[in-house]
């Protein structure tokens, strides 16, 4: 049994949430969270929901734009 089986029947008991942060470390150990750009994006986000409380920023619906892009 290689070791990639080993671990697999290792973790699959665990109970799904278990399992998604093992995959999200996983993941994270393949792309290193680079803090500098989630700082940038965190500060984004922050200014795109002001604009968008203050009335600056309009919305699309969801179902107007995977239909826009499903043709």
């Amino acid at each position: 049994m290689s070791v990639i089986e080993e671990i697999f029947l290792e973790v699959s008991p665990l109970k799904s949430l278990d399992k998604l942060q093992l995959v999200e470390k996983i993941l994270t150990s393949l792309n290193p969270i680079d803090k500098k750009i989630e700082s940038i994006w965190a500060d984004e986000a922050e200014a795109r929901l002001d604009a968008y409380d203050k009335g600056l920023l309009s919305t699309v619906c969801a179902k107007d734009v995977f239909a826009k892009y499903q043709k």
